[in-house]
C-alpha cells in the first residue's frame, strides 16, 4: 500500500516539476523538495514496518560514487560555517580580501565564511540534499528492482508530459494565443516552450525525453519482433500501441525544433547520431539503425512542410550570441581563478559576478550560460572534482552494465536512451543553464537512477 502511494507520488511530482514553469519560482521548486521528502519519509516507514528480505543485487558498488556525494555535501556546509579569518585568509585570500574591503576598516575580521552570501549557499545545498536523497531512494526502492511494469509505467508518464509540452507548445505559438498556463507571454514567446519560460529550459528537457523515449519504442515486443525482417513485415509488426508511441517522438522532435534553440537542436542531431548508432541492426552489420532515421526523416519533413524559417534565421545570428556568451565566460573563469580551490560560495554567480562583469547591462545575470563553467566558479577545483569522479564513475558502470546485455534484451535500449539523453544535456548545459533547472535536475536525477538498476531488475528476470 506504501508502494503504491509513493509510486503515486512520484508520477505526481514527473508531472508536476515541468508544468509548473519548470519549477524555477521558489514555491515550485519547494512543492517539489516537500514531494521528495514525504517519499523517503514513507518509504523509510515502510522499511521499519515491513522489512523485505535483500535483492540480489546489492547496491554496495554504488558506495564509493556515494560517499563522494556526500563528501559534496559536505564540502558546501563547510562554504557555510564561520571560519576564523587567519584560516581564511590562508585557504581563500580573495574571499578575505573582498570581506575587509566591504568592512571598510582596518580592524581583524571577525568570524567569516568561505561563502560570501551564506543564505543563497543554504538554498542550493538545500536542493542538492533534496535530489541527493531522491537519488539514493530511488537506487534502494526495490519496486523497481522486481519487475518492469514500475518503471515502464514512470516512463510512460515521462513520455506524456513530453508530447504534452510539446502540443501545448505548437499550439500557444501557432496559434497566435502567446499564454504560458495563466501568464501572457506576449513579449516572452518567440517559438515553443512549452510550460517553460525558456526556450532552452523547454529543449533541455526533451533532449532527456525524447532519446528515453526512443529507447522504449525499441524495447518493445512488438517493434522487437520486426526488426530483422523487411520494411513491410515490420509496419504489420507493428501494433497500435507502438505506432503511437513512435508518433509521439515525432511531435516532441517538432517541439524541440520549433523551440528554435541552437544547441537544443544541435544537442537533437548529436542524441539522433548516437541512437542510430548504437540501436543498429547487428545481425545485418548495418552501420545505423535505419528506424531511428526514418523516424527523424519524418519529423525533418513535417517541420519543413510547416516553415522552418523562423528556427534558420536563428542560426545565422550564433557568431553573436557567441560572443555575447565568451565574454561571460571570461569573466566567471576569472571569478574561478580568484576562488580556485573552495570557490565563492554555492549559489551565489548571482552577486559575486557584478563584481567581475566587463560589460554594462540593465539588470543581472543569474546565471554564466554555461553549468560547468558556473559550478567550477561556486565550488571550486575541490568540488568541480569529486562531482566529476561521481559522474565518470556512474558513467562507466552504466556503459559496462548496457553492454553485457543480449542485444536483444528490451532493457538495453532504454538504458541505451537514457544515457543519451544525459549527454545530450550536458551537451547541451556548456552553453545554457539547463541542470539547475529543478525540473530537468529531477529528471535528470530520475534517469541517472532508472539506468542504474536496470541490471538489477533485468539480469534477474533474464536469469529464468
Amino acid at each position: 500500500m506504501l508502494n503504491h502511494l509513493i509510486k503515486f507520488i512520484l508520477i505526481v511530482l514527473l508531472i508536476f516539476t515541468p508544468i509548473a514553469f519548470g519549477s524555477m519560482e521558489i514555491w515550485a521548486f519547494s512543492l517539489m523538495e516537500l514531494g521528495i521528502l514525504l517519499i523517503i519519509i514513507l518509504w523509510a516507514i515502510q522499511s521499519i514496518i515491513a522489512p523485505q528480505s535483500p535483492i540480489r543485487n546489492p547496491h554496495s558498488a554504488f558506495v564509493i560514487p556515494l560517499l563522494f556525494l556526500f563528501l559534496f555535501l559536505l564540502l558546501v556546509l563547510f562554504q557555510m560555517i564561520p571560519l576564523p579569518s587567519g584560516m581564511i585568509k590562508i585557504i581563500s585570500p580573495k574571499t578575505y580580501a573582498l570581506h575587509q574591503q566591504l568592512q571598510m576598516t582596518n580592524d581583524q575580521l571577525p568570524m567569516t565564511p568561505l561563502s560570501f552570501v551564506p543564505f543563497l549557499t543554504r538554498i542550493e545545498f538545500f536542493k542538492w540534499l533534496t535530489l541527493s536523497g531522491f537519488f539514493l531512494f530511488l537506487l534502494l526502492w526495490k519496486p523497481l528492482n522486481r519487475s518492469n511494469q514500475v518503471p515502464n509505467q514512470l516512463i510512460g508518464v515521462i513520455m506524456f508530459i513530453g508530447i504534452a509540452e510539446s502540443l501545448y507548445g505548437m499550439f500557444e505559438f501557432f496559434s497566435g494565443h502567446r499564454y504560458i498556463l495563466h501568464i501572457d507571454g506576449s513579449s516572452l514567446i518567440s517559438s515553443v516552450t512549452g510550460t517553460f519560460i525558456n526556450r532552452n529550459y523547454f529543449a533541455g528537457y526533451l533532449l532527456m525525453v525524447i532519446p528515453l523515449s526512443i529507447g522504449y519504442l525499441f524495447s518493445r515486443e512488438s517493434f522487437q519482433m520486426g526488426r530483422f525482417s523487411g520494411w513491410r513485415n515490420r509496419l504489420t509488426s507493428l501494433d497500435g500501441k507502438t505506432a503511437l508511441i513512435a508518433f509521439g517522438i515525432i511531435l516532441m522532435i517538432l517541439g524541440l525544433i520549433f523551440s528554435a534553440s541552437r544547441m537544443g537542436i544541435s544537442g537533437l542531431l548529436l542524441s539522433f547520431t548516437l541512437t542510430s548508432f548504437l540501436f543498429r541492426e547487428p545481425r545485418r552489420e548495418r552501420r545505423f539503425s535505419r528506424s531511428t532515421v526514418l523516424i527523424f526523416g519524418l519529423a525533418v519533413l513535417w517541420a519543413a512542410w510547416i516553415g522552418l524559417d523562423a528556427v534558420i534565421s536563428r542560426f545565422f545570428s550564433v557568431s553573436e550570441s557567441f560572443e555575447d556568451r565568451w565574454t561571460i565566460w571570461v569573466n566567471t573563469f576569472q571569478i574561478f581563478k580568484d576562488f580556485p580551490l573552495f570557490g565563492s560560495g554555492l549559489g551565489t554567480f548571482v552577486q559575486v559576478f557584478p563584481m567581475y562583469r566587463s560589460f554594462h547591462i540593465l539588470g543581472l545575470y543569474t546565471h554564466a550560460e554555461n553549468d560547468f563553467l558556473q559550478l567550477a566558479s561556486e565550488v571550486g577545483l575541490v568540488g568541480i572534482g569529486l562531482l566529476l569522479f561521481v559522474f565518470v564513475f556512474l558513467f562507466f558502470r552504466a556503459v559496462l552494465a548496457i553492454r553485457s546485455f543480449h542485444s536483444r534484451d528490451s532493457k538495453k535500449y532504454i538504458g541505451m536512451g537514457g544515457l543519451v539523453g544525459i549527454l545530450a544535456l550536458m551537451f547541451h548545459s556548456i552553453v545554457e543553464r539547463n541542470i539547475q533547472v529543478p525540473a530537468n535536475a529531477f529528471l535528470f536525477t530520475f534517469i541517472w537512477a532508472v539506468i542504474l538498476k536496470i541490471p538489477s531488475y533485468e539480469k534477474k528476470s533474464f536469469s529464468h
